[in-house]
Formats: C-alpha cells, structure tokens, sequence
C-alpha cells in the first residue's frame, strides 16, 4: 500500500453502543491480513485525560508504557492487537485546546483571530497523522467518543469532514447506530439509525458503511430499507448482533465481511487472506471450560464494572490458559468486616484485593487480606491491594497496631507505605504520578522468578505511595520478602510469603499489558493456584 488510509468510527442514537470494540474488530481482521493496523480514541471531553475522574465517572484509567492516562478503549485495543498504545493513541479536547492556547501565546498565531475552524479542527487533524507518521502504519482506525449530535463533538466530526474530503478514496467513514425492537410492536425500527445519519449528514459527512447494533438479525428487505434511507449500499450495512463475548465480535464481523467492504471502498486489490485461527481456537476454549473457579475481587467501585475491565478481561485470558471459567464474585470492601468475612470468603479459591486510592473501604480491604493470610487461600494484591497486604501484615503479624499509609493516616507511627520521594514537592494532581513502564529485578528463588521466568522484567505503574524500605529487614525476617525491586530507586515492587500457597503483591498494573495472545503470566499463575485451592477442597470434601 502506498499511503495510510484512515477510518473514522463515529456513533448515533445513544451512548455505549460498543464503537471501541467494533473499532479493535476491524483493527483485528485488518491484522490478520498482514496490515500494520493502530486505533486512537478521541474524547470531546475538556479534561486533559481520565486520570484525574472518578471511576464511576469513567470506568478504569488505562496506562500506556509511556506513562499515559488513557480512556479505557485503548485497554480494548491493546487486548486485541497484542500491540501497544502511547500518548498519541488518546487525544481529549482538554489536550487539542491546550495544545492551541500555547501556540497562541507563543505567538504562533500573531496577528490572527484564533478559532474553531481553521486552527482547533487543523490540531485534530495534526494529531491523527502525526499517529501514523509516527509507527508508519497501513491503517489508522479513529474512533470518535460520544454521539453525533452532542455539542463537545462537533469540531471532531468537523475535522473528519474535512479530512475525508482531503483524502478522498484513502478515507472512509463508519457510523455505529442502534435498532431498537420495540415488543409492543413486535419489530424492528430503523427511524432513529435514519434520524442519526441524517444530523450526521447535516454536518456534511456521509457514511460509507453503517453497523447496527441490534438484538434480533436484520432481514435483506431491512437491510435495503436502510440503504435506500442513509444513502449507503446494502452490502454496507452491517449487522452488530449482541454477543455472549466482546472476543466473538471479531468473527461476527468477518461473517458480516467488514473488512471486505472497508477494503472495497477504499480501493485495495489483492489483499491476503484473513487468517485468525489463532482467536478462533481462544473463543472456541473460552466457550468450552472444563471446570469453573470463583474468585473474590475485593474493591470499592464494584458498581460499576467497568473500574475494573482491564482485571476482568485477564481472568478471562488467564481462564482460557488454565482450560477454566473464572467466575468473579464481587465482594464490596466498604461492607466486609471480622463479622461476615468469614461467610463471604471461605469458599472462594482465590481473593484480589483491587487497586484505588483514598481510605474508603481500606479496612475492609485488609480485613479480606488478613483471612486469605491465615487459611491460605491464594491472594494477589495490586497497587493499593499490595500495600494493604503490607499494613495488614505489619498490624498481625510485626506487631505494629498503628500501621498504615501515610495516605490514610499522615501521623501513622509505624508508616509501612510511604510517599514516594520523588512526589513530595509535586502540587498538581494531573499527570503527576509515577506512571509507565518501570523495569523491575526479580531475586532468584521467588515464586515471582517462577512466575515470570525471568531476572529482569518490565511493567506500568500508577501510583504516588511505596514500600518504605526502612521497615524491609523487619518484614522479610517475619516471613514476607521483597522478591522484586527497581534498581534504579531501590523501590519495592513485589512483595510475597514464605509460608503460603500463593500470596503475591505487586506494586505495578500486571493487568494492563494482558491480551489474547499473551495472557499475562502474573494472572495465568494465579488461576492456576485456584484450581490447585480448588482441587485440594474437593478431595478433603471427599475424605470427609
């Protein structure tokens, strides 16, 4: 192929209709061609990225390796393509509008009137093809956050505007809609897809191909319907049915011949076969587990699933490895205490204490952890689930009644989790943590050495509070070492127990770099020391 070609996924009728997942399906079956495929995600919102929202306002933060806060969808991305994101892959409005006041300032613009069109469409149109000028890749997939129609959208959908009319055949666009089935009247409408399409021509951008997200099959006459209506071909639209797994999607597209028609449109002759045997053979184990596992996932955002995907895609993964179905039972740890924990988690195989931050539901984080500890249920904690492990050990087993972080308590006696040097001058909440890829040394003789088979690895972070070391030698005495460490700031980043079947802290994120094709082996051995939990149980069952 002589040039990138670019494809702009936008969205209609209503929210979450699955634009990142259809943006990483086509990204996949493009792959599977041979093409070098990358997806970026634009979010019209002012801040300059997630990381400083909540949650439940967001769902997860995701980190690239180059220490980038990141909407969730580049998690998705990652997942599917078994390649990594950067900076350049998540661009907010926060970020175009702060990138042009600079300029303005800087006198780049001296003598103009500054505005929407040219200068903020001509940023958003800079950072797509700086993204593939950067990796030189065949296709640029631009997924457009939001619906067509909301106000914090439209220089995006200008700036796709004009590209398309730029690039000519080298640009298509892809409208997600929505048919609804109304029970009442036992059908399927296609007015408000025809009512989305229409604002989106209103801003002079036609669609080439529609996908329909749509619980029951669309029928030829519906399909030509719809055609007819939103001025595309019929072959260009493409039925999105619901699937039990966003890993079915994929080939529910290739059935559709997405990436056949996006290859038509665009002009390309001769393209290689699709060849995703590999992501058939994952779905085909993921559908056909020999045995199913619980494990408790410990966390104070469990409303909302979402704070959690990047966790709930690796046991997936993870599962799949270990020929089994993780069941997640989610245990909230503002609610758990020395009461009921018993009740809730003596028949688990496995506990994951969540990361977060703040002090809401820390004691019954450590409560969860103190129980896994004492009946030798395997245990893996991440980031603030690592450094509760820590104080939890500290009160129990050293002694110190008064242990804790200095996040939670900043007159602590006994401050086992401290913050970290390098953070003690920071002011500015945004961007300011300890974020990215960290390399980690992993002492010999460990079950994280085990684990990763490895003397040396690498793994993103987000965090501001750390081990204090000055506690290391009293810790690794009473039977919890350090088996990981980076060497560059002496930094604790693992921490596990001599006495226990599988008990492992990690300081960093394991969950973000876990994907279909390389499950991450922190999670695979975790699942695998569950079935043993499993295992074990149902023999003494029997014995008794």
């Amino acid at each position: 192929m002589p040039s990138t070609k670019y494809i702009f996924v936008t969205g209609g009728v209503t929210s979450s209709l699955g634009k990142g997942i259809i943006s990483a399906s086509l990204a996949k079956l493009l792959q599977s061609r041979g093409y070098k495929v990358t997806i970026q995600k634009l979010d019209p919102y002012i801040n300059i990225d997630p990381g400083t929202l909540n949650p439940y306002e967001h769902g997860e933060c995701f980190v690239t390796d180059d220490g980038a806060e990141t909407d969730l969808d580049l998690g998705h991305y990652e997942r599917f393509l078994n390649v990594p994101t950067s900076r350049a892959n998540n661009i907010t409005t926060g970020k175009i509008y702060q990138s042009v006041i600079d300029k303005e300032r800087q006198g780049i613009f001296l003598g103009k009137t500054v505005q929407v069109i040219p200068h903020i469409t001509d940023e958003i149109k800079y950072r797509i093809r700086l993204l593939a000028k950067e990796g030189d890749f065949d296709f640029v997939i631009t997924e457009i956050g939001g619906t067509v129609g909301d106000i914090e959208s439209l220089p995006f959908i200008e700036a796709v505007r004009q590209m398309k009319w730029e690039l000519g055949t080298s640009a298509l666009v892809i409208h997600l809609t929505l048919i609804p089935f109304l029970s009442a009247a036992g059908e399927l409408k296609t007015k408000p897809t025809q009512h989305s399409v229409k604002m989106l021509l209103e801003y002079g951008v036609q669609p080439d191909i529609l996908v329909c997200r749509t619980e029951h099959h669309l029928s030829k006459e519906l399909r030509r319907k719809i055609a007819l209506f939103c001025n595309v071909s019929p072959s260009a639209v493409i039925e999105s049915i619901d699937a039990s797994s966003i890993y079915d999607v994929p080939l529910l597209m290739r059935e559709e011949k997405l990436d056949e028609v996006v290859l038509e449109k665009l002009k390309i002759e001769n393209a290689k076969p699709s060849n995703i045997n590999d992501w058939e053979n994952f779905v085909t184990r993921l559908k056909n587990p020999s045995q199913t596992i619980d494990i408790g996932l410990v966390g104070k955002y469990i409303e909302l699933k979402d704070s959690y995907k990047s966790i709930i895609e690796s046991f997936i993964h993870a599962g799949v490895v270990n020929n089994c179905k993780v069941n997640i039972q989610w245990i909230h740890s503002e609610e758990l205490n020395s009461e009921n924990v018993s009740s809730k988690l003596k028949k688990l195989q496995g506990v994951l204490v969540a990361p977060g931050f703040g002090h809401r539901g820390i004691e019954g984080k450590i409560t969860a952890i103190k129980f896994v500890r004492e009946n030798n249920i395997p245990f893996l904690g991440i980031c603030l689930g690592m450094q509760c492990a820590v104080i939890e050990f500290a009160r129990n087993v050293l002694g110190h009644k008064g242990a804790n972080s200095t996040e939670m308590d900043s007159a602590t006696a006994f401050p086992v989790i401290d913050l970290l040097e390098s953070q003690k001058k920071v002011k500015n909440k945004g961007g300011t943590m300890r974020l990215g890829s960290f390399p980690c040394s992993i002492t010999h003789d460990s079950l994280a050495h085990k684990i990763y088979d490895s003397d040396v690895i690498k793994e993103r972070h987000r965090h501001r509070f750390e081990f204090n070391n000055d506690f290391l030698s009293e810790f690794e005495s009473a039977g919890m070492i350090a088996s990981g460490f980076n060497s560059e700031q002496g930094l604790v980043e693992i921490v596990e127990l001599n006495n226990h079947p599988w008990f492992v802290g990690v300081q960093f994120h394991p969950e973000y770099k876990s994907t279909v094709e390389k499950p991450h082996p922190l999670f695979v051995s975790f699942v695998g020391a569950a079935l043993k939990q499993l295992s074990t149980k149902e023999k003494q069952a029997i014995e008794n």
